[in-house]
């Protein structure tokens, strides 16, 4: 079983699909592995909210259609992260947003 991903590993994929520095594909593909894995050794709440966001963010309406989620909707959940993050920077019980 894989170790849950940091806050910071979460971040970082976030902010790379909007600075270009990670595809969507390879965000899915590296949330795919906790999502999809039995039983995910996830603790914190708010890594898994994003884990799920991540999983599935290289969807598309149709094959040559935009992607799903927007940009925009991707700089929201990246600055909703941020948000409870420093709301609660231990981790332990931290609420995701609903």
């Amino acid at each position: 079983m894989f170790t849950a991903p940091s806050r910071a590993q979460v971040e970082a994929q976030l902010d790379g699909i909007l600075n270009g520095s990670v595809t969507r594909d390879q965000a899915d593909r590296w949330a795919a592995q906790w999502v999809r894995a039995e039983g995910p050794a996830v603790d914190d709440d708010l890594v898994w909210w994003a884990l799920q966001l991540l999983h599935g963010i290289d969807l598309r309406h149709g094959p040559d259609d935009d992607h799903l989620h927007t940009d925009e909707q991707v700089a929201e959940w990246l600055e909703e992260f941020r948000i409870r993050s420093r709301s609660n920077a231990s981790g332990a019980g931290a609420s995701a947003p609903e």
